[in-house]
Formats: C-alpha cells, sequence, structure tokens
C-alpha cells in the first residue's frame, strides 16, 4: 500500500501541515493560474457513472437513483415506487492505490407528487504521512470525509418541480496529530435548492428539459478555533436536455450544463465575509475582471444513446478554463439494465498534453429497482 507524505492540495492549520505534492493538471498551479480553492472540495466530485460518463453533466438529466446529487427536484420523476443505487471510484489511481469514494443513496416515492431520498458519500484518502511546519513526522492518518444527505422533491405540475437537500459534512483532515495545536474533524452543515422542468413533445417523440441548482449552501468550516474558518463549495448549476426517440427502439440524449462556484476570489479579508456577501461577490471579484469572471464557468457536454431502453452508450466532454484548473477531458461510459439490477461503468480521458493524475478514472455504479409493473398502482395511489 503506498503512502502519500504530500497531497494534491495545501491544507494548513496552526503549525500542522497536511500537504501533498503538486501534481501535474490535478488542479491549476503555477504563475498565472487564479484557482478558486475551498474547504472539502469532494463535495464536487461526480459520484455516479452516468453523469461521469456524461462530461459530469445531470441537472436536467432523466431522473433516476442518483438524481439528488445533481438536482433534488428531479426525484419525483422517478417513475418507479423506490431504488437504490452503489457507487464505487477508485481516485487519482494513477498515484496512488488506496484513495477512494463510495456513494451509497436510495430514494421513495411517497405519492405520485413526493419523493424523499438519502444518500451518504464517503472519501477516503489512504494514508499519509502527517508533518509539522518544521517537517517533524506526526505519524500515520487516514483522512477522510464524509457527507450524508435528505432530499424531498415535490411535483408543483405535471412538468414542474421543485426539492431541496439538508447535509450534514464531516471532515477528518489531520485527526489529534496537532503539534501542540487542538485539531479536530470540522463540520458543518449545507443546504441545496432545484427546479426541473420537462415537456413531452408529442409531435416529435422527444422531451425537452431544464433545470437549475445551487448547492452547498452552508456555514464555513474549521479544523482548529472559530478564527480560522474555510468556505465550502457553495455551487451553481444551469443545464438542459433534449431527448429524441429514433425508430421505437433508439433514442438520443443531448445535454448541456453550466456551472459555476459560488465562492469568492482569495484575498486578505476572505477570512471576514459572510456566507450571503460571499456569493453575491462571487460574480463580480475576480481580479481579471468581467472576462476573467466568464472564465469561472465550467461547461459540461454530453450524449446518451438508449437501444430499447436496455443498452447505453455515452460519451461527453468537461472543460475548465486554463487560469481556473485547465480541467479538461473526455469521457465515456456504458449501461445496461435487466429486469431490476442496472450496472454503469465511465471512464474519464484528459486530454491536456502533460502528465494528468486524473487519467484513466474508473467509476462503477450498480442500481436496484423493482420493475414498474410491480409498483405502479402503489405509485398511483
Amino acid at each position: 500500500m503506498k503512502k502519500l507524505s504530500l497531497l494534491p492540495l495545501i491544507f494548513a492549520v496552526n503549525g500542522v501541515v497536511l500537504s501533498q505534492t503538486t501534481v501535474p493538471g490535478l488542479i491549476g498551479q503555477g504563475t498565472g493560474y487564479h484557482t478558486i480553492t475551498t474547504a472539502v472540495p469532494f463535495l464536487t466530485i461526480t459520484p455516479d457513472s452516468r453523469s461521469a460518463a456524461l462530461g459530469d453533466a445531470g441537472v436536467a438529466t432523466s431522473a433516476d437513483v442518483n438524481s439528488a446529487y445533481w438536482n433534488s427536484a428531479k426525484m419525483v420523476f422517478n417513475e418507479k415506487k423506490w431504488g437504490m443505487g452503489l457507487s464505487y471510484t477508485p481516485w487519482l489511481a494513477k498515484i496512488i492505490n488506496d484513495m477512494h469514494i463510495a456513494y451509497l443513496a436510495g430514494y421513495y416515492k411517497i405519492s405520485r407528487v413526493q419523493t424523499v431520498s438519502a444518500s451518504l458519500k464517503y472519501f477516503d484518502m489512504g494514508e499519509v504521512d502527517l508533518r509539522s511546519s518544521t517537517n517533524e513526522p506526526l505519524g500515520i492518518h487516514n483522512p477522510r470525509d464524509a457527507a450524508f444527505d435528505i432530499s424531498y422533491s415535490r411535483l408543483l405540475t405535471e412538468n414542474l418541480s421543485i426539492g431541496g437537500t439538508i447535509r450534514y459534512i464531516q471532515s477528518n483532515l489531520i485527526g489529534s496529530a496537532t503539534n501542540g495545536t487542538d485539531a479536530k474533524p470540522g463540520k458543518s452543515v449545507a443546504v441545496d435548492l432545484g427546479v426541473y422542468y420537462t415537456k413531452p413533445m408529442v409531435s416529435n417523440n422527444s422531451v425537452l428539459s431544464l433545470g437549475a441548482s445551487v448547492s452547498n449552501i452552508g456555514s464555513k468550516i474549521s479544523y482548529t478555533d472559530a478564527n480560522s474558518k474555510n468556505f465550502i463549495p457553495a455551487n451553481l448549476r444551469l443545464g438542459g436536455a433534449y431527448k429524441i426517440d429514433v425508430g421505437g427502439m433508439n433514442s438520443f440524449t443531448f445535454v448541456l450544463d453550466f456551472n459555476k462556484l459560488l465562492v469568492p476570489s482569495p484575498t486578505d479579508t476572505l477570512i471576514q465575509k459572510t456566507l450571503l456577501s460571499s456569493i453575491f461577490e462571487s460574480f463580480g471579484d475576480a481580479q481579471g475582471g468581467f472576462r476573467e469572471e466568464m472564465h469561472e464557468i465550467m461547461s459540461s457536454l454530453g450524449v446518451e444513446y438508449w437501444y430499447n431502453n436496455m443498452f447505453a452508450g455515452r460519451v461527453g466532454y468537461f472543460n475548465e478554463a486554463i487560469d481556473k484548473g485547465n480541467r479538461k477531458y473526455l469521457t465515456f461510459g456504458v449501461g445496461i439494465k435487466k429486469n431490476q439490477f442496472g450496472l454503469d461503468i465511465a471512464y474519464m480521458a484528459p486530454i491536456n498534453k502533460r502528465e494528468n493524475a486524473l487519467a484513466e478514472t474508473l467509476r462503477l455504479t450498480l442500481h436496484f429497482i423493482p420493475n414498474l409493473k410491480e409498483t405502479e398502482e402503489t405509485v398511483n395511489q
């Protein structure tokens, strides 16, 4: 088992340093980069294989068992009474073999117009060597993050729904190895809000869907005292999806998402900024003005093909500006459904010329959803 003494994100807490070597292509670093950083960045990592294969797009795609992560409003459009899924991602597998993300999700339709869901996201960062600011060894630690969500979705009209999520976050980065400082796991509570609109077009057997979601709106997180707090990755996502049936057994869905962190650019006074002021300021505080603000918007494109609602093929592209992190990658995936069970697989292929730690990222998702025939009567009660 490999051990990391240095991690891709530098984290310092009053003399106790948990850091990593700079991994080319993982995060924008170096002269000219204005990368926005936050605590608990694992919250922004795509957990499920379907959306991962679509270039990390999912705010307006059709509802599935993992919908609450992308847009809680979609959950009520699930056709079946209940479902559950488990996703697994070996993370940064090119440089370490004991780091992974696991995601367990499930939903239940209370009635035709109401759905609740719950999920647990767990990020295990493997074993690391903790060192102080003077490079003194502080022992081996297993940093890990977790988030537990409860979501609710309600149908307003036959085509429009809203949803919300409450999230509890715990981040244990450095344990109690403190070199004289009282370190502790960071904790925070956050909420998501979403809206979803979907409209079948009878004339050409197509469906147009639009979605919007704000996520991780919550308190700052601290690993020591109240004077040392960090923003969590508040986020705005807007997108659309257009599905068209071709020849009865074939369908194509074209997906486009735009995504922006609602976190202010780093400044000396960042720690004094409140949650609401920081969200509004994030739209106009970039050093390079309006042009740089536009660079903060990430885009995701994807195409999903289904044959007979049993076999799926997916391809996508994710783009981030060079000065904001320079993540650019193609994604591919396949899916299969048989009776109550399904399996989705996604693969990431960065297109940056230099070596990239995200290359060859593989995701697996298993889901179990009872047959529609067995649940229709219950759902329509």
